[in-house]
Formats: C-alpha cells, structure tokens, sequence
C-alpha cells in the first residue's frame, strides 16, 4: 500500500496544523524535559550527556491517552510519521531514530501502523565540540483516535557533566532499547528474496523462531512513504514460511537496482527487523 494522508484525518490535519506550530517551548536544565500535552497524549524529550566521543543517547517519550493511537515510521493508509528536528546552531545533529515493535490496527478500509500504549524512540545524536551542550528540538508527531491531530513541541534540553549519575534517564533508554526488533539470527532470517518482473510481488524466505500454524505478520518498507503487508498464499512448514507479498504501488519510473528495503517480521512474541538489498 503507499502511505499517504486521505479522507477525514487528512482534512482534520489541515485545519488543526496551524495550532500545533503555537506549542511552546517545554525548556529544562536537566537530561528530561517537562511534559508537553495536547488532547491526545503527552511527550517529553529523555537524553544522557555526551560520551567522549561526543555521541548522546536520548529518547522521545510517547503516551498517547486511553483510545488514541501514535504512528510508527510509516503509518500505514493515512498519517503522520514522527519528525524530530535539530537546530544546526545548536551544534547537534540527529544520526538515527529507531522503532519499538508497533501494531497492527484494522478499522473499515484503513489500516494503521502504530502503538497504542506508551512508546519510547531511541534517539542517536551527536554533538560537535567541547564543552556544555544544549539539544534546541522540534517533535512533530500524529496521535489519532476517529481525527488525527499534529503534535508539534519545541525542546531545549541542557544536559549537565557526564560524571553525574542519572538512573531514572539510564532505567527509560534501557527500556525503550529492549523494545526493539533485534537484528537477523540463525534462528529467525529472511534467508531469500526476490522481487518479480513486473515488480507487483516480492517473495520471501522466512526462518522464524516458533513452529506455530499462523502466519507472521509482515512489513515492507521500500520508499520512504510506501509500506506493504498484505500476504499472498503464504505457506508455513513448522520453522520455515514463504510468501508473497502485493507491491501494490511505487513511484513513476522507479528502478528498484542497488536498493535497500526494510523488512519487519513479527512471530509471536519475538521480532526482527533486517535490510533487502536488491541488485
């Protein structure tokens, strides 16, 4: 499916969007920021000072309220995927932003990707130089029950010596760490795959970690902007699954040669996240 904004939430985003850039700044002289609210939730801005390398671990803290929903890295049929910015003058930058494990959620014809209890993003940053940092940061996020509302708050994070001990921030970033889908194992793989001719399907060859009778569950990011989960005549046998799954749509002229895509695999209780490339 491509990931786009349509239908009512599109309309609700556009009317709203104007007040979610008035949220002030939530200032703190700490390594967590204040809370900033909106109807649907909460979120605050987590970081430890920088190593000797100057490489600062942090987090977005997420809490949608009871009934609302907020988005991973692509949506799904229509939302709004979470958007951190760094002011450049404040001489940090952000490397990477990593996933928990989301959900599917089915309602009619939309299909969402996204969590609907407390998340927290791990955040990769590094800051240039020496000396005392301060992270100036604009969250941007969706957090949607029957409308979707942009979440937009301004950040700036004073983060005291590496020396200090803080083990509320060590006990948030440790948590949200474990809730990642953990890398490829002989035990759990995409041990082929191939895309067809005509680019509308990609089969997979999956090892997956249980012997259990359902399928897995399966996302697909090629473009950004562009997830894929439907399943065509998967087969599981005990550890080993093949499918098929729809590449409904890409973008003109697309040429999928020397690309890497994304695959998230979801069994039971277990996850794991790896890299297609396609020669």
């Amino acid at each position: 499916m491509m990931i786009i904004c349509s239908g009512p939430r599109r309309l609700l985003i556009a009317i709203v969007s104007v007040a979610a850039a008035l949220v002030p700044f939530y200032s703190a002289h700490a390594e967590m920021s204040a809370w900033a609210e909106n109807e649907g939730g909460r979120m605050r801005l987590v970081a430890l000072a920088p190593d000797a390398g100057g490489k600062i671990r942090a987090a977005l803290q997420i809490e949608p309220k009871p009934g609302w929903i907020t988005y991973w890295k692509e949506p799904g049929n229509s939302g709004i995927p979470p958007q951190i910015t760094i002011a450049a003058e404040s001489g940090v930058t952000l490397d990477a932003i990593a996933y928990p494990v989301p959900k599917h959620f089915f309602k009619g014809a939309i299909e969402d990707i996204a969590y609907e209890a407390p998340v927290t993003l791990p955040l990769s940053l590094t800051a240039v130089g020496k000396g005392p940092v301060t992270i100036d940061a604009v969250a941007f996020i969706g957090i949607c029950k029957d409308i979707c509302i942009p979440f937009q708050a301004n950040f700036q994070l004073k983060l005291g010596p590496a020396i200090q001990s803080h083990p509320q921030e060590e006990a948030i970033l440790q948590a949200a760490d474990a809730r990642l889908p953990k890398p490829p194992s002989q035990d759990f793989d995409v041990t082929a795959h191939a895309m067809s001719p005509d680019r509308k399907t990609l089969s997979l060859d999956l090892v997956l970690p249980g012997e259990g009778k359902a399928a897995p569950d399966i996302i697909v990011t090629g473009p950004s902007g562009y997830a894929f989960t439907k399943q065509i005549g998967g087969k599981r046998d005990g550890r080993t699954f093949k499918v098929d799954i729809a590449i409904s749509k890409l973008p003109k002229d697309y040429d999928i040669s020397g690309k890497h895509w994304s695959v998230l695999v979801i069994d039971g209780e277990r996850a794991m996240e790896t890299t297609l490339a396609f020669q």
